[in-house]
């Protein structure tokens, strides 16, 4: 009687094996056609650029959920069952493009759409630049950073605010149009520590400051990033930077830096510092924006960062490729106005003898003219028509000395305004973009009616204008700059490449009809062919069209 108990169960046993068998089986029928399954999207025999800078070759890219399959060969069968097929062979198709320097902070809360960035290929962009963002800090220090950086950056939605780093992130996640990274900025943990005041920072400060990095390390940040031109980083010392460095390398972060342009000679000795600190704090180092607009300067700066990596530093940089620069209009004034934050800087301008004692200050150093400085963005209305013009212009007009006109004007504006400096130098630009330690990043400011081109066109125009027009980069060399080699200096080692497991970012451009439209004189364009951009396996632009899809992450480091 046991053993035909037993040989009832096994028999029971078996013939349940054989029904889950069965009905795998038939699942696996229901969602596989011949010898693919389906897919969500199939991006049909396209010229693959997948982003190692390697010979393009063609090929279909398969989605499933967030995933990316490459496959070779006949693809019909698959193209029967997929939910969605895109015809690829006019395309290039690589992965999507990493922004290595952006300033979307809150215009990603306000208009999480951010058709300014995707409709360019951005798939991820990079916050925090310059030291200038607003996590981690306390209700009281957020308000004060809000007001010094609205020119920077804009403001919030209404009574959306935030505290930690975490909590920052968490507001992007899922709720925007491509994914962010974090770098952990110099002014709010500075203010935090120690406010904004102009002198070194006492142990007790430095350890706070640590603290703070450390936790916007924990809460999934990438590295530190400072603006040394900018206050309150501006009054930090070597020392201090090193300090904070060391905190973030505990958690395999790095050092990102607009680097301190009235250090020493003014032209090698700012970005001699920024490798001073990787190289004593043992964190790898990133240069924001490297450029310069004196004639010959680019290749003595290659000559340092190729020193620096030769003696086995590992040194990185990001450029834009537009002959401007883009910066709030206080930073014209020297460090000490700045003292105590946006409120004592709005009552020290106002002050006839400070004024006297400001003088000429407020004009470029490299003996450029203010002339070359036009507004970009002014935030009330009553001096919109400002935008486009000249900081000369505004003066003679109003026949006031320069001083006094930006002066009043900052008191008016609240401090929210911003230029486009015409400084750039075409022969330096292109000398550093061919550097393999380069990447691309945008620098892209989103406010005003009159930004630097380079917010809406930066992406494009290096496919248009560096690869088909002046064949200064290959192809897939130029892709490698905006994918791969962004992804590898974050450490994201499932984005930047088209690789079977891989995250679904992915770019869809014609190689001959790719064109920034942007220009000076009219900033605001889209450009043209980029026609489809898929974040985390969602099509975000989609013949052209935005889709309204915010398939977005806040991607962290831990």
């Amino acid at each position: 009687r046991q053993m035909c108990i037993r040989d009832r169960v096994r028999s029971i046993g078996y013939y349940c094996i054989r029904i889950l068998l069965f009905i795998g089986w038939k699942s696996r029928r229901l969602f596989c056609k011949g010898d693919y399954c389906m897919f969500d999207l199939l991006i049909q025999n396209g010229r693959v650029v997948d982003g190692t800078s390697q010979t393009w070759f063609r090929a279909s890219i398969g989605v499933s959920g967030d995933t990316v399959s490459i496959l070779r060969g006949d693809t019909s069968a698959a193209a029967g069952g997929a939910g969605r097929v895109i015809e690829a062979e006019d395309y290039v198709v690589c992965p999507g493009f990493i922004d290595m320097h952006s300033h979307s902070d809150l215009m990603l809360l306000a208009n999480p759409r951010h058709e300014v960035k995707v409709r360019q290929g951005v798939t991820t962009e990079a916050l925090g630049m310059d030291g200038l963002s607003y996590a981690p800090t306390s209700p009281t220090n957020l308000e004060h950073l809000l007001t010094y950086l609205a020119a920077v950056n804009g403001t919030p939605p209404a009574g959306v605010r935030w505290g930690s780093v975490k909590e920052y992130l968490d507001l992007l996640d899922d709720n925007a149009a491509c994914n962010v990274i974090y770098m952990v900025p110099h002014a709010s943990i500075r203010v935090e520590a120690m406010g904004w005041e102009d002198r070194a920072p006492t142990p007790q400060e430095i350890t706070r400051m640590q603290d703070l990095a450390r936790q916007g390390m924990r809460d999934g940040a990438f590295g530190f990033a400072t603006g040394l031109t900018y206050p309150p980083g501006a009054y930090s010392d070597t020392d201090e930077l090193v300090a904070v460095c060391e905190a973030v390398r505990e958690f395999g972060g790095f050092y990102m830096t607009h680097a301190r342009y009235s250090l020493g000679d003014r032209l090698m000795d700012p970005f001699r510092e920024a490798l001073e600190v990787g190289q004593r704090s043992g964190v790898p180092v990133h240069i924001s924006h490297y450029h310069s607009p004196l004639d010959g300067m680019g290749q003595r700066m290659l000559a340092l960062v190729d020193q620096g990596r030769n003696a086995g530093q590992d040194v990185t940089f990001d450029q834009y490729p537009y002959t401007a620069a883009s910066t709030v209009l206080h930073s014209l004034l020297p460090y000490w106005v700045h003292a105590g934050g946006p409120g004592p800087l709005l009552q020290r301008i106002q002050d006839r003898q400070v004024r006297e004692q400001l003088g000429d200050s407020v004009n470029p150093m490299w003996g450029l003219t203010l002339e070359h400085y036009i507004f970009s963005h002014i935030g009330s209305d009553k001096n919109k028509e400002w935008e486009g013009r000249s900081l000369v212009d505004l003066a003679r007009a109003q026949s006031k000395d320069m001083v006094d006109a930006i002066c009043d004007l900052l008191i008016e504006e609240n401090l929210e305004v911003a230029f486009v400096a015409r400084t750039g130098n075409p022969d330096n630009i292109r000398a550093i973009v061919r550097h393999p330690a380069q990447m691309v990043g945008s620098d892209g400011l989103l406010t005003g009616e009159m930004p630097n081109p380079r917010t809406y066109g930066t992406f494009p125009y290096v496919l248009d204008q560096f690869v088909r027009n002046e064949q200064l980069l290959r192809l897939e060399e130029a892709v490698a700059k905006m994918t791969s080699m962004p992804a590898q200096r974050l450490g994201l080692k499932d984005r930047g490449i088209l690789r079977d497991g891989m995250k679904a970012d992915i770019v869809l451009f014609d190689p001959d009809k790719v064109t920034a439209k942007a220009t000076f004189d009219d900033p605001k364009q889209y450009p043209e062919g980029i026609d489809y951009v898929v974040v985390n396996g969602k099509l975000v632009i989609d013949d052209g069209t935005h889709t309204g899809a915010l398939p977005g992450r806040a991607l962290r480091s831990s």
